[in-house]
């Protein structure tokens, strides 16, 4: 009866033989360290086989279970890593992505256009219809509007500032508007793109920015790339 009155109380963490203070400084530690060095688990096992209590050892089937976890949280620390590094691939991929895109005339989704001399914006209608046009200031002031035919598909639309009395606009960011109707006076959906050449990318964002007439955009935002030749 001696003998067992002198054997360390058993445990179930790293906590050893001493007082609670000290048990409640090593469950700290470990607790903060356990998803950053997979070492804790084997020091933690370690320790619990060093303090376990001869008379009444640990449970095989708990010690093969405990083995079990500190294998599957090594392999999840791993996959962490290996998913960190595929994170820094893809932002690298996305950086030379965007990259690709400056200087060239790209259209994306939106409504807004910056206008220096034109602007163009293009239209996507599941008809044929007429469209209502109606582009507005950066204030919200009418700069021009009318009627515009437009065929089932994509077509485009350059303005060249000149509002409905004649007036010349100055240069800023307008924004389109287009509703239409087929003959039957029912709605035809119009979505509209804008069309611009890429003059800087952002790449401090995540993802990487491009600028499109003072306009941000990512790159998932690209419908087409136009050719030169086509960019009005």
């Amino acid at each position: 009866m001696g003998i067992e009155a002198t054997m360390p109380t058993p445990i179930v963490s790293a906590a050893g033989t001493g007082s609670s203070t000290s048990t409640s400084s090593t469950s700290s530690t470990a607790t903060t360290g356990i998803a950053d060095n997979f070492q804790t688990f084997l020091t933690l096992l370690t320790t619990q086989l060093q303090n376990q209590n001869p008379m009444d050892p640990l449970d095989t089937n708990q010690f093969t279970q405990q083995l079990v976890q500190f294998a599957g949280v090594e392999q999840q620390l791993r996959s962490n890593e290996q998913l960190k590094s595929l994170i820094e691939i893809e932002k690298s991929a996305q950086a030379t992505q965007a990259l690709v895109y400056v200087g060239n005339t790209v259209a994306v989704d939106g409504s807004k256009a910056q206008f220096d001399k034109s602007a163009t914006w293009n239209f996507q209608s599941e008809k044929d219809t007429t469209a209502s046009i109606t582009i507005t200031s950066s204030t919200g002031l009418t700069a021009y509007s009318g009627s515009y035919a437009l065929k089932q598909g994509g077509s485009s639309f350059v303005w060249d500032g000149k509002g409905n009395d004649g007036a010349q606009w100055p240069a800023g960011t307008y924004t389109l508007t287009a509703t239409g109707k087929d003959s039957a006076g029912n709605n035809v959906s119009i979505s509209t793109e804008v069309q611009g050449v890429v003059d800087s990318v952002d790449l401090s964002a995540s993802p990487p920015l491009l600028s499109i007439g003072g306009q941000s955009y990512t790159t998932d935002k690209i419908k087409r790339v136009v050719r030169p030749s086509t960019a009005s």
